[in-house]
């Protein structure tokens, strides 16, 4: 019987998640196996209009408002689209609970526990069962986002905050390797694309 995971792909900016996500959707679809794909912030209507306020280069919220934000964002697509789709589809996330970790604990330095008291209660039974952690050098990193048409908010800051968030992700990581399958993202799509989806063969 085939499984339905839940399966997250992380990463800072330019690390390619959002291709292999999109990658491992097309192949998903073409075996004609039933999945969803949400982004965070993002997903649901009313989270997407969170993503808007959240990204947007002309808001300045504190870092509290900031993860909040982010919260009520997932908070939306839990109730909205994740418990419907639990055990009946595979679930396909780009960005989740560990980016939270992060970006506002290990980046922006919020309080870990305040972070994981609110996850939890969100979450409650909910469990992701597999993340691909794409890690990605500063300097390709740097050369990616100059390729971007248009830039957030989230992707203007300084080099040493990603320095911090991807160091974050790694130490994430490293807690429960057997969840996880990091990817270099600095060698070529098309290998990683293998690795990925090789993988993906086996959690399904």
């Amino acid at each position: 019987m085939y499984k339905k995971p839940i399966i997250v792909f992380e990463g800072i900016e330019g690390s390619g998640k959002s291709l292999h996500i999109n990658h491992v959707a097309a192949y998903l679809k073409k075996r004609h196996r039933k999945y969803i794909k949400i982004r965070e912030p993002g997903g649901s209507r009313n989270s997407e209009k969170i993503r808007k306020l959240i990204l947007s280069n002309k808001s300045n919220f504190d870092k509290i408002t900031d993860l909040l934000l982010y919260l009520a964002a997932r908070n939306e697509n839990i109730v909205n689209i994740i418990k419907k789709n639990i055990g009946k589809k595979i679930i396909l996330i780009d960005r989740f609970t560990d980016s939270t970790l992060a970006y506002q604990h290990y980046g922006m330095g919020i309080d870990i526990n305040f972070i994981n008291a609110i996850n939890n209660f969100l979450l409650k039974n909910i469990k992701v069962s597999f993340t691909f952690l794409n890690l990605v050098s500063l300097k390709n990193m740097k050369l990616r986002l100059k390729q971007r048409k248009k830039l957030n908010r989230y992707d203007k800051f300084k080099t040493l905050f990603y320095k911090k968030v991807q160091a974050g992700f790694i130490k994430i990581s490293n807690k429960n390797k057997k969840k996880y399958l990091k990817i270099n993202s600095n060698l070529n799509i098309s290998i990683n694309k293998k690795i990925v989806i090789k993988k993906i063969n086996k959690l399904i």
